[in-house]
Protein backbone atom coordinates (compact mmCIF):
# COMPACT_ATOMS: atom_id res chain seq x y z
CA UNK A 1 0.00 0.00 0.00
CA UNK A 2 1.53 3.35 -1.08
CA UNK A 3 0.02 5.63 1.58
CA UNK A 4 -1.05 4.84 5.11
CA UNK A 5 -4.83 4.65 5.30
CA UNK A 6 -6.31 5.52 8.69
CA UNK A 7 -9.58 3.88 9.66
CA UNK A 8 -11.78 4.68 12.63
CA UNK A 9 -13.88 1.92 14.19
CA UNK A 10 -17.14 2.90 15.90
CA UNK A 11 -18.42 -0.20 17.74
CA UNK A 12 -19.81 -0.53 21.26
CA UNK A 13 -19.11 -4.27 21.66
CA UNK A 14 -15.45 -4.58 22.74
CA UNK A 15 -14.97 -8.11 21.42
CA UNK A 16 -16.45 -7.28 18.01
CA UNK A 17 -14.45 -4.03 17.91
CA UNK A 18 -11.24 -5.98 18.54
CA UNK A 19 -12.12 -8.50 15.81
CA UNK A 20 -12.70 -5.63 13.38
CA UNK A 21 -9.43 -3.99 14.42
CA UNK A 22 -7.48 -7.18 13.75
CA UNK A 23 -9.19 -7.61 10.36
CA UNK A 24 -8.36 -4.01 9.42
CA UNK A 25 -4.71 -4.46 10.42
CA UNK A 26 -4.54 -7.80 8.58
CA UNK A 27 -5.79 -6.03 5.44
CA UNK A 28 -2.87 -3.60 5.68
CA UNK A 29 -4.64 -0.54 7.06
CA UNK A 30 -4.03 1.47 10.23
CA UNK A 31 -6.62 1.94 12.99
CA UNK A 32 -6.64 5.59 14.06
CA UNK A 33 -9.34 5.28 16.75
CA UNK A 34 -11.76 2.83 18.34
CA UNK A 35 -14.78 4.45 19.99
CA UNK A 36 -18.07 3.12 21.35
CA UNK A 37 -20.52 5.98 20.75
CA UNK A 38 -21.59 8.42 18.07
CA UNK A 39 -20.66 11.34 20.31
CA UNK A 40 -17.13 9.98 20.80
CA UNK A 41 -16.84 9.37 17.06
CA UNK A 42 -17.56 13.04 16.32
CA UNK A 43 -14.95 14.17 18.85
CA UNK A 44 -12.31 11.73 17.59
CA UNK A 45 -12.91 12.61 13.96
CA UNK A 46 -12.07 16.26 14.50
CA UNK A 47 -8.82 15.28 16.23
CA UNK A 48 -7.55 12.59 13.85
CA UNK A 49 -9.37 12.95 10.50
CA UNK A 50 -9.45 9.28 9.40
CA UNK A 51 -9.72 8.28 5.75
CA UNK A 52 -12.68 5.98 6.42
CA UNK A 53 -15.10 5.17 9.24
CA UNK A 54 -16.46 1.70 10.02
CA UNK A 55 -19.72 2.47 11.81
CA UNK A 56 -22.00 0.24 13.85
CA UNK A 57 -25.60 1.47 13.80
CA UNK A 58 -26.89 0.78 17.31
CA UNK A 59 -24.42 2.30 19.76
CA UNK A 60 -24.11 3.39 23.37
CA UNK A 61 -25.20 6.94 24.11
CA UNK A 62 -27.93 9.19 22.74
CA UNK A 63 -26.72 9.20 19.15
CA UNK A 64 -26.97 6.16 16.91
CA UNK A 65 -24.53 5.34 14.12
CA UNK A 66 -26.79 6.64 11.36
CA UNK A 67 -27.06 10.09 12.92
CA UNK A 68 -23.32 10.15 13.62
CA UNK A 69 -22.50 9.08 10.04
CA UNK A 70 -24.80 11.76 8.65
CA UNK A 71 -23.01 14.45 10.68
CA UNK A 72 -19.59 13.08 9.72
CA UNK A 73 -20.48 13.20 6.04
CA UNK A 74 -22.01 16.67 6.28
CA UNK A 75 -19.23 18.27 8.33
CA UNK A 76 -16.13 16.34 7.27
CA UNK A 77 -16.87 14.58 3.97
CA UNK A 78 -15.31 11.36 5.27
CA UNK A 79 -16.66 8.13 3.73
CA UNK A 80 -18.15 5.45 5.96
CA UNK A 81 -19.27 1.83 5.87
CA UNK A 82 -22.00 0.50 8.12
CA UNK A 83 -21.19 -2.73 9.98
CA UNK A 84 -24.34 -3.95 11.69
CA UNK A 85 -26.36 -7.00 12.60
CA UNK A 86 -29.56 -5.15 11.71
CA UNK A 87 -31.04 -5.54 8.25
CA UNK A 88 -34.70 -4.63 8.80
CA UNK A 89 -36.34 -2.43 6.17
CA UNK A 90 -36.61 0.67 8.38
CA UNK A 91 -32.93 0.60 9.40
CA UNK A 92 -31.78 0.06 5.81
CA UNK A 93 -34.04 2.88 4.60
CA UNK A 94 -32.55 5.31 7.15
CA UNK A 95 -29.01 4.13 6.45
CA UNK A 96 -29.44 4.36 2.69
CA UNK A 97 -30.51 8.01 2.94
CA UNK A 98 -27.09 8.94 4.40
CA UNK A 99 -25.18 7.73 1.33
CA UNK A 100 -22.90 5.09 2.87
CA UNK A 101 -20.00 3.62 0.92
CA UNK A 102 -20.97 0.13 2.06
CA UNK A 103 -23.27 -1.86 4.35
CA UNK A 104 -22.04 -5.14 5.82
CA UNK A 105 -24.24 -7.46 7.87
CA UNK A 106 -22.55 -9.01 10.92
CA UNK A 107 -21.15 -11.56 11.16
CA UNK A 108 -19.01 -11.16 8.05
CA UNK A 109 -15.77 -12.75 6.95
CA UNK A 110 -12.53 -10.76 6.86
CA UNK A 111 -12.32 -10.82 3.07
CA UNK A 112 -15.77 -9.16 2.78
CA UNK A 113 -14.59 -6.35 5.04
CA UNK A 114 -11.32 -5.97 3.13
CA UNK A 115 -13.14 -5.71 -0.22
CA UNK A 116 -15.72 -3.28 1.21
CA UNK A 117 -12.92 -1.03 2.51
CA UNK A 118 -11.03 -1.18 -0.77
CA UNK A 119 -14.15 -0.34 -2.78
CA UNK A 120 -15.14 2.52 -0.45
CA UNK A 121 -11.69 4.11 -0.62
CA UNK A 122 -11.62 3.78 -4.42
CA UNK A 123 -15.13 5.23 -4.81
CA UNK A 124 -14.27 8.14 -2.52
CA UNK A 125 -11.08 8.85 -4.49
CA UNK A 126 -13.03 8.82 -7.76
CA UNK A 127 -15.64 11.19 -6.30
CA UNK A 128 -12.92 13.59 -5.17
CA UNK A 129 -11.29 13.52 -8.61
CA UNK A 130 -14.66 14.10 -10.28
CA UNK A 131 -15.39 17.06 -7.98
CA UNK A 132 -11.97 18.53 -8.76
CA UNK A 133 -12.60 18.15 -12.50
CA UNK A 134 -15.97 19.88 -12.15
CA UNK A 135 -14.29 22.79 -10.34
CA UNK A 136 -11.62 23.03 -13.04
CA UNK A 137 -14.25 22.86 -15.79
CA UNK A 138 -16.30 25.64 -14.19
CA UNK A 139 -13.19 27.79 -13.88
CA UNK A 140 -12.32 27.12 -17.52
CA UNK A 141 -15.84 27.99 -18.65
CA UNK A 142 -15.72 31.32 -16.86
CA UNK A 143 -12.48 32.13 -18.68
CA UNK A 144 -13.78 31.19 -22.12
CA UNK A 145 -16.09 33.39 -24.12
CA UNK A 146 -17.73 31.68 -27.05
CA UNK A 147 -19.07 32.77 -30.40
CA UNK A 148 -22.07 30.87 -31.61
CA UNK A 149 -25.07 31.23 -33.86
CA UNK A 150 -25.36 32.96 -37.25
CA UNK A 151 -23.08 35.99 -37.70
CA UNK A 152 -24.17 38.49 -40.39
CA UNK A 153 -21.02 39.50 -42.31
CA UNK A 154 -20.64 41.88 -45.24
CA UNK A 155 -19.53 39.98 -48.34
CA UNK A 156 -17.54 42.99 -49.55
CA UNK A 157 -15.79 44.64 -46.58
CA UNK A 158 -16.03 41.66 -44.19
CA UNK A 159 -17.48 43.72 -41.33
CA UNK A 160 -19.86 41.99 -38.92
CA UNK A 161 -23.23 43.42 -37.93
CA UNK A 162 -23.63 43.60 -34.16
CA UNK A 163 -26.83 42.91 -32.21
CA UNK A 164 -27.33 46.70 -32.08
CA UNK A 165 -27.27 46.96 -35.88
CA UNK A 166 -23.81 48.53 -36.16
CA UNK A 167 -21.13 47.21 -38.49
CA UNK A 168 -17.84 46.37 -36.81
CA UNK A 169 -14.45 45.21 -38.04
CA UNK A 170 -14.07 41.44 -37.85
CA UNK A 171 -11.01 41.61 -35.59
CA UNK A 172 -12.66 43.89 -33.06
CA UNK A 173 -15.80 41.77 -32.95
CA UNK A 174 -13.90 38.52 -32.37
CA UNK A 175 -11.73 40.09 -29.66
CA UNK A 176 -14.80 41.39 -27.81
CA UNK A 177 -16.64 38.07 -27.96
CA UNK A 178 -13.80 35.62 -27.37
CA UNK A 179 -10.40 35.39 -25.74
CA UNK A 180 -8.66 35.22 -29.11
CA UNK A 181 -5.74 37.55 -29.80
CA UNK A 182 -4.48 38.52 -33.25
CA UNK A 183 -1.00 38.64 -34.68
CA UNK A 184 -0.84 40.41 -38.02
CA UNK A 185 0.97 39.01 -41.01
CA UNK A 186 0.40 38.57 -44.72
CA UNK A 187 -0.49 35.38 -46.54
CA UNK A 188 1.47 34.25 -49.61
CA UNK A 189 -1.35 35.07 -52.03
CA UNK A 190 -1.77 38.64 -50.76
CA UNK A 191 1.99 39.11 -50.66
CA UNK A 192 2.24 38.11 -54.32
CA UNK A 193 -0.62 40.46 -55.28
CA UNK A 194 1.09 43.37 -53.50
CA UNK A 195 4.40 42.57 -55.20
CA UNK A 196 2.67 42.47 -58.59
CA UNK A 197 1.04 45.86 -57.90
CA UNK A 198 4.35 47.42 -56.94
CA UNK A 199 5.78 46.11 -60.07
Amino acid sequence: MDEQVNIMIVEDDRIIAEDIRLAVLQAGYFVSDMVASGEDALLAITAHRPDLVLMDIFLKGEMDGITAAELIKKNCGIPFIYLTSHSDAQTIKRAKATGPFGYLIKPFVERELEVAIEMALYKHKMEQEREQLIIELREALTRVKTLEGLLPICAWCKKIRTDDGYWEQLEGYIQKHSNAQFSHGICNECYQKQCDKLG
